[in-house]
């Protein structure tokens, strides 16, 4: 069966909350993120609020009716957002790095997939989708280290870490889009 990709700009999107919301537990409950189904609702409770920020753009991949992916992304401004983990990439890249790479640039906020759907490809394509017409090409995302799996994903889409947390492997971690500008000066793992 084809998949087809749909791109919302605004509240449209909320139509389809409950099914953003099942496909979120899909994704984020299970290993390695293993968060609880409270996590999920906290999404579907941001979307309102989300659907109305500068540059908001989403993506869905609907299959057979029903929704199998999607991706989220808005414009990152300033002041830099002091909640959820962006001090964490704040403090890793620094005052003016975080100025400069990340503010006015496209931030994925969420990048889900259902289980039965990973390994197809449909991953790559809801965030090239969701990142297509960042400005200038400057698209950037946080994930975390605990998954292996995300961070070799997001690098074989040709995305560059820009921050290296601390060896023991808990941090937070910013990736810069493959177009953005300032890749080449992202710093190298030793």
């Amino acid at each position: 069966m084809s998949i087809a990709i749909r791109a919302f700009k605004g509240a449209e999107l909320l139509a389809h909350a409950d099914e953003l919301r099942s496909v979120y537990v899909d994704a984020f409950c299970a290993p390695p993120w293993d968060e609880d189904e409270e996590k999920a609702t906290e999404f579907v409770d941001r979307l309102p609020a989300n659907v109305r920020r500068p540059g908001f753009t989403a993506v869905t991949a609907v299959q057979s009716g029903e929704i199998v992916g999607f991706a989220t992304a808005w414009t990152t401004l300033a002041p830099f957002p002091t909640d959820r983990c962006y001090p964490q990439a704040a403090a890793g890249l620094g005052a003016d790095q975080t100025a400069d790479w990340l503010i006015g640039a496209r931030e994925t906020d969420e990048l889900a997939v259902r289980a039965d759907a990973r390994g197809t490809g449909l991953a790559g394509k809801l965030l090239k989708a969701v990142t297509a017409d960042a400005p200038e090409g400057r698209s950037w995302l946080l994930t975390s280290v605990q998954s292996p799996r995300a961070m070799s994903f997001y690098r074989r889409q040709g995305w560059t870490q820009a921050t290296h947390p601390s060896p023991d492997g808990k941090g937070i971690v910013v990736f810069l889009g493959p177009r953005h500008p300032a890749r080449s000066l992202a710093p190298r793992p030793l």
